[in-house]
């Protein structure tokens, strides 16, 4: 089995007009974050019905099919990547962590990033040095500052917030409405499992936070929090 069956395989499931309702949800026309993106019109219970199938194609074959034109393919090439990661011995989570972030040009949409980046690069960095976190997180390239902040998501799982917060705090300044709304995300996710971590770190930031970054983080609190934090008049912590 190779990228040109599998693919082939996929393209009978194309549906015109999904496709067409695609190319308006995720930004495809000019000057917006997916400019030029191609799909197929495939909805994702359709794309994982064939995880198992395809499951041990080659993995040279994967990132053939991550290289696609088409979303959908470059999708289900990360679901594979992810199930085989999964699966497989430390060598070959190696090999795909590595390939991951070498191929990041393709990871090129927060679908794709969000399906993957936790569940590979968060995972294989949860006994390693945090470093490539940072990295990607001064990247020039939205996705892999998306993929940075995106894999902590793992780590927060763990309740080992203390990457997912510093990477946070070196995104406050992001130019890009994604960004503010996945950092916004994961301290929301922290506060889900330790409110008063998040909340510590909201008392100093809040004041210089993105909005959209702020209100995605709060919208799990208290009312009368949410609203202290919006007006910008949040009292002395009380936790």
């Amino acid at each position: 089995m190779n990228a040109r069956a599998i693919s082939k395989q996929l393209r009978t499931l194309a549906d015109a007009e999904i496709a067409c309702h695609s190319q308006g949800f995720f930004k495809t026309g000019k000057g917006e974050y997916g400019e030029g993106d191609r799909f197929l019109g495939i909805r994702v219970p359709e794309l994982r019905r064939y995880i198992r199938q395809f499951r041990d194609v080659a993995l040279d074959e994967v990132l053939r099919l991550l290289a696609s034109d088409y979303h959908e393919e470059r999708l289900f090439a990360l679901l594979l990547l992810v199930d085989q990661f999964k699966r497989g011995p430390d060598p070959q989570r190696r090999w795909i962590y590595q390939h991951y972030l070498a191929n990041t040009h393709h990871i090129n949409n927060w679908d794709l990033v969000d399906c993957s980046a936790d569940k590979i690069v968060g995972v294989w960095l949860q006994q390693r040095s945090r470093k490539p976190l940072y990295r990607l997180a001064r990247s020039t390239s939205l996705w892999e500052r998306r993929i940075a902040i995106m894999a902590t998501f793992h780590l927060i799982r763990q309740h080992d917030f203390e990457d997912a917060l510093a990477i946070c705090e070196l995104l406050l300044n992001d130019e890009e409405d994604l960004i503010h709304k996945a950092a916004g995300w994961m301290l929301r996710e922290i506060g889900k499992r330790d409110t008063a971590v998040e909340m510590a770190f909201l008392d100093v930031h809040y004041a210089v936070m993105p909005r959209t970054m702020l209100r995605y983080a709060i919208e799990r609190l208290p009312e009368a929090d949410r609203r202290a934090y919006l007006i910008g008049k949040r009292a002395s912590p009380d936790y």
